[in-house]
């Protein structure tokens, strides 16, 4: 099924079962596979194909949240999921679900980046020679980074942090996040309650925070660089060195029910504790 709204180039190929919602563009030389569903507003560029696969009866179409975006010739495999307002680049091959607001490219895909994603820091940006101790806000509420001090000795430097005092709460839990292959992301959820302190002791990662409204993204590579997710974080980690460890400080022992593991829902609990507060304490978020 066609919606009214939704434009179809006459010479792309929409094979029997396909929906194409609202708003959505298909343009020409594009191949949508049986049981292929568009939600609205999306974009599948020239020459895409969405396969479709049928194992023991039963159908594997792709699936396309609304505002996605799919580059020309890119292939989406069967059975895959693009979530809303991802992008996928031209020429990419899809093998499995992308995630929300990702950027994914290459063969096989691979994230590179989030869409409406801030970028760049005073702090992590500093060369080593001026790399001020300092605490500095991002866009994103309640996300601060952390430049802790270095001291440096002919047996070795050291870097060092307080919490409950440069570090805004005191830890019962950590753990090491390490050996991750780089095209791999975590994270990918958020706390209901439960505060966390990222470090990355050795290599680098890239962490991506989110609080529904705002994306802000830094790269950690340095031990005396910290990044603090408040509870209602949606946070991931990707782009790992092969040598990167990151260290977790989290103020709570672990416990699934505090976890927000959907962003669709995630952004419903966003826009409900927004309601329920008045607007001169929507910033703050209590465990």
């Amino acid at each position: 099924m066609i919606d009214p709204d939704a434009r179809v180039d006459r010479r792309a190929v929409v094979e029997h079962g396909c929906r194409i919602g609202p708003g959505s563009v298909v343009h020409a030389g594009a191949f949508l596979g049986h049981a292929t569903q568009v939600d609205d507003h999306v974009v599948i560029g020239p020459n895409a194909a969405l396969e479709t696969a049928e194992d023991n009866g039963t159908v594997r179409g792709v699936h396309v949240e609304s505002e996605a975006r799919v580059g020309a010739n890119a292939t989406i495999c069967a059975g895959v999921v693009l979530a809303a307002r991802c992008v996928v680049r031209p020429g990419a091959v899809v093998t499995r679900a992308v995630p929300p607001r990702a950027i994914v490219e290459g063969n096989p895909a691979i994230i590179t980046g989030y869409v409406d994603t801030e970028q760049g820091s005073a702090l992590a940006a500093a060369s080593t020679a001026n790399r001020a101790v300092g605490v500095e806000q991002t866009p994103v509420r309640g996300v601060t980074l952390h430049r802790f001090p270095v001291i440096p000795d002919l047996r070795g430097s050291l870097t060092v942090g307080e919490f409950d005092r440069q570090i805004p709460f005191i830890p019962r839990r950590y753990f090491m996040v390490f050996g991750v292959p780089s095209r791999e992301i975590r994270g990918e959820h958020a706390h209901l309650a439960c505060h966390q302190f990222l470090i990355c002791v050795e290599g680098s990662c890239a962490i991506v925070a989110d609080d529904g409204h705002k994306r802000f993204e830094v790269l950690l590579e340095d031990p005396s660089l910290g990044v603090y997710l408040p509870p209602m974080t949606w946070g991931i980690q990707y782009k790992y060195s092969a040598d990167a460890k990151l260290l977790v400080f989290a103020s709570h022992h672990y416990d699934n029910a505090d976890y927000v593991r959907d962003y669709k829902q995630y952004l419903s609990l966003v826009a409900r504790r927004e309601g329920a507060l008045p607007s001169s304490s929507s910033s703050q978020e209590s465990p």
